[in-house]
């Protein structure tokens, strides 16, 4: 009986010099989970990259509608922070308590404009009278669904301003993202497009043919908020990292402008 106790006190001792000798398990990786509308993915990309450089935490982003993310995590789907294309689905979020009270804050503007292919069309003054309908011949306008994504919300509004809504009402192309819509144009799918200013600088195979003036439209907003239940105690840091002097300076050299309206 002793040489057997003896031989178990020798394996124990073995097992704890032995677990004790190996490296501690490593923390949990620092993730937040971002649900960010389609036209941020360039700048938000590129912030990704420049906070895994620095040893910040790492990035999780998807990429859609703001009013498809809404309705994800308005379904439970895991998010930590929320960014918007416009106000109305942070409102939405806000109203149904899906936001944590005191995070949210608009970080950034954009403007509205109409691309065709590269090289297919001459720029043009946009305005009452304009010939959009003509522009697009036997074609169609490639927008954001008009009912649910901001830029198509925007698109819409900027035609009826103007007049040109029924011209061009029964020749939509409507895309489930603004970065969808732009493919469109990209892939000489459609003969013109509406989308934000920053998309198009994005895409080499569309050319901007004109601005539409910023009061024919609400004004183009980003808010971002923290997700009530958010897991990551890096969100709210992040999203104050977002309203920074070294993130905004990405942001602006992706074309976006600080917020106004």
């Amino acid at each position: 009986m002793v040489p057997f106790r003896r031989r178990l006190l020798a394996l124990v001792a073995a097992v704890l010099l032995l677990a004790g000798a190996l490296p501690a398990a490593p923390a949990a990786a620092r993730e937040v989970r971002i649900f960010a509308a389609a036209s941020l993915k360039n700048a938000l990309d590129e912030i990704a990259g420049m906070q895994a450089a620095e040893g910040g935490p790492t990035l999780v982003i998807s990429y859609a509608a703001s009013s498809a993310l809404a309705k994800q995590i308005e379904s439970g789907a895991p998010a930590d922070i929320f960014i918007s294309a416009d106000l109305d689905w942070m409102d939405y979020m806000e109203q149904r308590g899906l936001l944590a009270p005191g995070t949210r804050r608009t970080l950034l503007g954009n403007s509205l404009v109409l691309i065709a292919p590269a090289g297919t069309a001459a720029p043009a003054a946009i305005a009452p009278g304009f010939d959009l309908a003509g522009l697009l011949g036997g074609g169609r306008l490639a927008v954001g669904n008009i009912d649910s994504v901001p830029a198509g919300r925007y698109a819409k509004a900027a035609l009826q301003s103007l007049g040109l809504w029924d011209g061009v009402k029964d020749r939509l192309a409507q895309a489930e993202s603004v970065r969808a819509a732009l493919a469109l144009v990209a892939r000489g799918e459609a003969p013109a497009g509406i989308v934000y200013a920053t998309d198009a600088r994005a895409e080499p195979k569309v050319a901007v043919i004109g601005t539409f003036p910023a009061d024919t439209h609400p004004a183009i907003l980003y808010p971002a908020a923290v997700v009530a239940g958010a897991r990551s105690e890096d969100a709210r840091g992040f999203v104050a990292y977002l309203a920074s002097e070294r993130a905004q300076q990405v942001f602006r050299r992706h074309g976006f402008a600080p917020p106004q309206g």
